[in-house]
């Protein structure tokens, strides 16, 4: 069988599979040890053993404990903070990324600022270091080193021996035209070496005298663990399917769980090669198509193939590209690599020239720009987006689904279940995910397990991709001490520290070109209605506002606290947020920050993400189709496909953004605002420094709302835009007459 497929499709399965096989034991027991010894150790190690083993003592004594979660050198460095409560139950106190704090997006250096964060965290708790279970990190790190470094060299050799060192030179070329900030540490750039350094330093910070263990947990694990955890299912006494699928974990690609009233057990993983990866597929064709450095290119290329030919049926491109893959029994996924040339020569020479002749050539390393670096945007000119090249993004996308439904069709038939948690890297293909409640429907599932009125019901973390593990790390690592899962996920809001006003106005202070006028105390609910009314005024008025306030959401998506808010009403509003704005392709679409009733007003929610009052949609990780009504009342925020990326707003938690909705709703008729991320070529903005640098790099933007910890609301503007800023003062005055409030009482500006 496996002969007559490589007759008529390409071929399947590594080359040299023995070779890769022998060659990963003899690395991974060779590793293992040499890492150990430098204070990184395997979870069955001695070390490993005695901690989880004291962490389980701990919890059946009924008493409170902390582990430390932990990850560098690898995409998405940071560290966390979770506490297991003398109920025996685990909650998430604090998820800290790196990116935030040096501005680098993606950032892989170890976690100085995050590490930092934590220890403020523990002094409000009253802890010290020695009071932490354990320090655990989101990767089995010789795993890591088998399977994404030697495996699949030894698979593809000869051919692929020149492999390190190409990824190595490309990488290089792409930091260097990307122009990437951050220490020039050696430490900070090579993996290994940074690495084993990682225990020094960070018992150093911690004060500790020596090295801090770290205790390494199965990378899938760290992603399902967490998301099961935190899901609307992890309460319940039916079955519930958690998958991870990413580029690649330590030992696979793909890893299914079941977990039924808190207990969670993994089921299986797909084994065998990390080239056979649905993640590193996307993110090789959406990169050297769309022209972005990966981890860049997924959401910007999913973005675009709503534009393209989405027809199975009719687009060209698809009815070839499909065999990229072969599914295979029991769920498996097999790479082509006849036409997959990225696993032997990388980012050098990714295409072979099959694939060449259904996609065209690649796009080099060299000629990408990165959109996540701080660069000179207003400098940018993007490539056109042609008919041709977006309808190649919906051939990538419809092959990536096709994977996907594979895999969970297979997933669902093994479990019998109809729960789904979903997460790893591939979990933000939001459109991805709505595809999954359409195909696995009352009809699928009546037709295939003949189970009437049921249906496929789904949940995915606001941060399904590896910005999440640190946290994933120590909840699983708690979980198999006997924690029990706490309450399911309301919100996002966990990196860093609220602002305090005193840094706010500090930041604004050192602006030159800036310009404040204070608003009054928040806390009071009447002063805030007034605030929010004010925001919602400028708004309708097609004023583009930022926001900040509070605890910074983690995760890739921006939900409130770190937001630029435009009127969703304006079609507009589109092309001027990332023309002027972001400084970033027309075809990106723009989400809606929408209450409830507005959410179902002018979206078909679907059943399958109704769970805890519909919770799949506040984190923007799953699209809903528009009705009617959406295309004409909000079209900022409908995609080319008819769909919107929905946030809806709680009152209970962000109740400033929940005011402000309702005043949307009675100034232009609708409970929506157009939300996208306080950035601009950098991550999100984590600090009041970042805020106003994003304000002056967004030359579009009229003015940039703070509210600080004591809930000072203060309005911030840029004066030397002269008529940005008179256009936001007309927008004051004007509010102010309407609504008798007076601006000149200083003391309680907003008090009528």
């Amino acid at each position: 069988m496996e002969e007559n497929l490589n007759a008529i499709f390409g071929r399947w399965g590594p080359k040299r599979p023995r070779l890769a096989r022998w060659g990963g034991r003899a690395a991974l027991s060779a590793m293992g040890a040499f890492l150990s010894r430098h204070g990184l150790h395997r979870p069955e190690s001695e070390l490993g053993r005695s901690r989880l083993a004291a962490l389980e003592q701990a919890i059946r004594a009924g008493q409170e404990a902390y582990v430390l979660g932990f990850n560098t050198t690898s995409h998405n460095s940071g560290a966390a903070l979770v506490r297991i409560c003398k109920r025996g139950s685990v909650e998430l106190i604090c998820n800290e990324e790196e990116e935030r704090y040096t501005a680098e997006k993606h950032c892989d250096q170890y976690p100085e600022h995050s590490i930092e964060a934590i220890k403020r965290h523990m002094q409000a708790l009253g802890l010290e270091p020695k009071d932490l279970a354990a320090c655990v990190s989101s990767w089995d790190y010789p795993g890591l080193f088998n399977l994404a470094l030697l495996q699949p060299v030894l698979e593809e050799a000869p051919a692929s021996l020149t492999l390190l060192l190409r990824e190595r030179a490309a990488v290089e070329k792409m930091r260097e035209r990307s122009a990437r900030g951050g220490s020039e540490d050696p430490a900070d750039r090579e993996g290994i070496p940074a690495l084993i350094h990682a225990p020094a330093r960070l018992g150093q910070q911690l004060g500790l005298g020596g090295r801090m263990p770290i205790v390494g947990v199965r990378h899938h694990d760290a992603h399902a663990y967490l998301s099961y955890a935190v899901s609307p299912f992890a309460a319940s006494s039916d079955p519930a399917m958690a998958m991870v699928i990413d580029g690649a974990g330590d030992d696979s690609t793909t890893s299914l769980y079941i977990g039924r009233g808190g207990e969670f057990t993994r089921l299986s993983t797909s084994g065998g090669s990390r080239l056979d990866s649905l993640g590193t597929m996307y993110g090789f064709l959406s990169s050297t198509q769309g022209g972005w450095p990966q981890l860049s290119s997924e959401g910007r290329y999913m973005g675009a193939a709503a534009w393209g030919d989405g027809k199975r049926l009719t687009n060209r491109h698809y009815r070839r590209l499909k065999q990229i893959f072969h599914f295979g029994p029991e769920g498996e996924v097999r790479l082509n690599r006849v036409l997959a040339n990225w696993i032997r020569a990388s980012l050098a020479e990714p295409y072979s020239e099959e694939l060449i002749d259904i996609l065209g050539e690649p796009i080099p390393p060299e000629e990408m720009w990165n959109p996540d670096a701080v660069l000179n945007v207003e400098d940018i000119r993007h490539p056109e987006l042609t008919r041709e090249r977006v309808d190649k993004a919906a051939a990538v996308q419809m092959a990536f689904e096709d994977g996907l439904i594979h895999v969970v069709d297979h997933a669902i038939r093994l479990s019998a279940s109809n729960r789904l948690v979903l997460s790893g890297g591939t979990a933000l293909n939001c459109v991805a995910n709505m595809r999954l409640l359409e195909c696995f429907d009352e009809r699928w599932y009546e037709r295939n397990l003949g189970r009437a009125n049921t249906r496929l019901h789904l949940w995915v973390p606001p941060i399904p991709g590896d910005a999440g593990t640190p946290i994933g790390a120590a909840y699983a690592f708690a979980m198999r001490a006997g924690a029990r899962p706490g309450s399911s996920l309301r919100h996002a809001f966990y990196c860093g520290h609220a602002p305090t006003t005193t840094a706010i106005r500090a930041a604004v202070s050192a602006e030159p070109t800036a310009a404040s006028m204070p608003l009054g105390d928040c806390s009071d609910p009447d002063v805030m209605a007034r605030v929010a009314d004010l925001l919602a005024h400028v708004v309708a008025n097609d004023g583009i506002m930022g926001i900040y306030q509070g605890v910074a959401e983690t995760g890739p998506r921006a939900l409130g606290h770190r937001s630029i808010l435009a009127n969703p009403c304006k079609a507009d509003s589109r092309r001027l947020l990332n023309e002027r704005v972001k400084h970033r392709e027309l075809i990106r679409p723009l989400a809606p920050m929408l209450t409830r009733a507005a959410a179902e007003r002018f979206f078909y929610l679907e059943q399958g993400a109704s769970d805890d009052d519909y919770n799949a949609y506040n984190y923007m990780v799953l699209t809903a189709r528009a009705r009617p009504e959406a295309h004409e009342a909000i079209p900022a925020v409908i995609h080319h496909d008819g769909t919107g990326r929905l946030q809806i707003v709680r009152p209970d938690v962000d109740p400033f953004c929940h005011e402000f909705l309702l005043a949307m709703g009675r100034r232009v008729g609708v409970e929506a605002s157009v939300n996208t991320s306080l950035n601009v070529g950098a991550p999100i903005a984590q600090t009041p420094e970042q805020a106003m640098s994003t304000l002056k790099r967004a030359g579009g933007m009229d003015g940039l709302l703070t509210i600080g910890r004591d809930r000072q609301a203060t309005l911030v503007w840029l004066q030397d835009r002269a008529d940005v800023r008179e256009r936001l003062m007309q927008a004051v005055r004007a509010w102010a007459r309407e609504t008798g409030v007076s601006l000149s009482d200083r003391s309680h500006p907003l008090q009528a």
